[in-house]
């Protein structure tokens, strides 16, 4: 090698090093405290720090971002609540689940299977405490519901909940909120055995279902606060770190601000006012950080598990000027942007410094990026589909950055984004929004596939698979290969769940047989 060519070989290896802040965790530094917090159905345009038209002022979560890293790009694995939630604990895409599409219901069993490796049982083989507070909406075993919900003991311990999917501690319930039954449970003990039935209507709606006396609906979300703050408490001088999973209910229906927040949003609309009780919560745990000594070297990551529901009344929000999907098409349980893009935050002090990424993102990466951090290789039957972000943070890695992401809607429906193109292989919204799956005149009115152009078109309007039929192939190719390989990441071929002839992916069978 000649003394130019040298020169050239230092100086990139020189500027791609100095493009890194900091290095991962060495062996004789005090491994992170991790808290994980999940907002349940809030909107990208809900955060002021992302929609500079928004009129609800998130002031601890825009104070989080300016700390960290705002994701600008960032999805979650499903427009819907169960699978993302299997997706950010797995680090795998939920379809590969045997939940092919829709959610949970609070009497469903264990979704995770017991061979499957959580993030919280990765981290606890590393010596991490293990905890989770919330919303586990994942499926548990109630005692003797083989023979019926309505045979449900509650006196009796549940199976198979987040005590044995890798959480040394749980409390919480097992369904959304309006989910019956409303039933406390701490570790795998219901903490009272519920005598009455109750319901609600409007945005304060839940199912009818028996409900514990010690479960207060309006009075959940600061119930999960003041554990959660109390568990910060109890652990911060202890020389194992924690790892803390704060999976909140809101603000998904019922939509119940309680009195310290009701019209404080100013939009006639308690949505706005239980945003804002959201942003409450995580200026709560931000400031026991604070309080404790910890912030520096505690990773905090907040995000939603999908976009915002229609139950937060768009219509009404519009009067006010507020978009909870800000730019972007759709919202919960669609295919289109509005579904599954939301805020995503990362604050890291002591490593990481303030920034925005446009990074492509998934909520399954959590588990690959936490494994980066404490430098371990998961297995190859561990977190198929998780990318580690930590280049996005200016941490030194060579782990592979992701190109690509697998979008899921409610009903099954797939799209595939590479660049700043996407590709959705249904004819509507494969959700909630028109045109829905049932909009049987509208559907059959329109092109099988869709194609857009994001760059250009962020709304989505103008389907381009007509002019563009080549690269639509061509990502039809690359979804069947990620689909057929169990995994997207780079490793040995796994086997999805359940049965591969799913009807979802029928489109992917007439394709292959031609």
């Amino acid at each position: 090698m000649n003394l130019n060519k040298k020169l050239i070989v230092a100086c990139t290896i020189l500027i791609s090093f100095s493009s890194y802040g900091q290095t991962k965790v060495e062996k004789n530094e005090k491994k992170p405290n991790i808290i994980f917090i999940l907002a349940d159905d809030l909107g990208y345009g809900d955060v002021s720090s992302y929609n500079e038209n928004s009129k609800i002022k998130t002031a601890n979560i825009d104070k989080l971002a300016s700390d960290g890293v705002l994701f600008t790009d960032a999805h979650t694995s499903s427009a819907v609540c169960t699978p993302t939630r299997y997706g950010i604990l797995t680090g795998r895409y939920n379809w590969r689940s045997t939940l092919k599409k829709h959610v949970l219901r609070g009497y469903n069993k264990a979704l995770i299977t017991p061979d499957r490796t959580t993030i919280a049982g990765l981290l606890k083989t590393k010596g991490y405490k293990t905890a989770g507070i919330g919303k586990w909406h994942l499926g548990w075993d109630w005692a003797n519901i083989e023979k019926g919900k309505d045979s449900v003991d509650f006196s009796k311990k549940i199976k198979n909940g987040p005590i044995t999917r890798g959480f040394d501690y749980w409390y919480g319930f097992n369904g959304s909120l309006d989910m019956a039954p409303y039933v406390w449970v701490e570790n795998d003990q219901p903490t009272m055995v519920p005598a009455k039935f109750t319901e609600n209507t409007g945005q304060a709606m839940w199912r009818k279902g028996l409900t514990s006396d010690d479960f207060v609906h309006e009075q959940v979300l600061p119930e999960i606060t003041t554990r959660t703050v109390n568990f910060i408490n109890e652990n911060a001088k202890s020389d194992q770190p924690f790892f803390l999973y704060m999976p909140l209910p809101a603000p998904h229906t019922p939509i119940l601000p309680t009195d310290d927040f009701k019209g404080k949003s100013g939009l006639d609309n308690p949505y706005g006012d239980f945003v804002l009780m959201v942003d409450w919560v995580v200026g709560e745990v931000m400031k026991a950080l604070d309080k404790q000594g910890i912030y520096e070297n505690t990773i905090v990551v907040f995000t939603s598990d999908n976009g915002c529901s229609d139950q937060a009344d768009f219509d009404q929000l519009a009067t006010k000027d507020h978009d909870p999907s800000y730019v972007f098409r759709g919202h919960k349980a669609d295919i289109f942007e509005g579904g599954h893009r939301v805020p995503f935050i990362v604050r890291w002090p002591e490593k990481v410094k303030s920034a925005k990424s446009r990074q492509l993102v998934c909520t399954t990466d959590f588990f690959a990026t936490i494994a980066d951090v404490l430098d371990v290789k998961p297995a190859d039957t561990m977190a198929e589909d998780s990318f580690s972000f930590l280049p996005a943070l200016k941490i030194k890695s060579s782990s592979t950055v992701r190109e690509s992401i697998v979008h899921h809607s409610i009903n099954g429906s797939f799209a595939f984004r590479k660049n700043d193109w996407k590709a959705i292989f249904c004819p509507g919204s494969g959700g909630w929004s028109f045109p829905r799956p049932r909009d049987k005149a509208a559907i059959d009115s329109l092109p099988k596939f869709q194609l857009y152009n994001l760059r250009s078109d962020i709304g989505e309007e103008h389907n381009l698979q007509n002019q563009q039929s080549e690269l639509l192939e061509q990502y039809r190719k690359e979804l069947a290969e990620i689909v057929s390989n169990g995994r997207s990441t780079e490793g040995a071929k796994q086997k999805n769940d359940g049965p591969e002839t799913w009807s979802q992916l029928s489109w992917m069978d007439e394709k292959t047989d031609n």
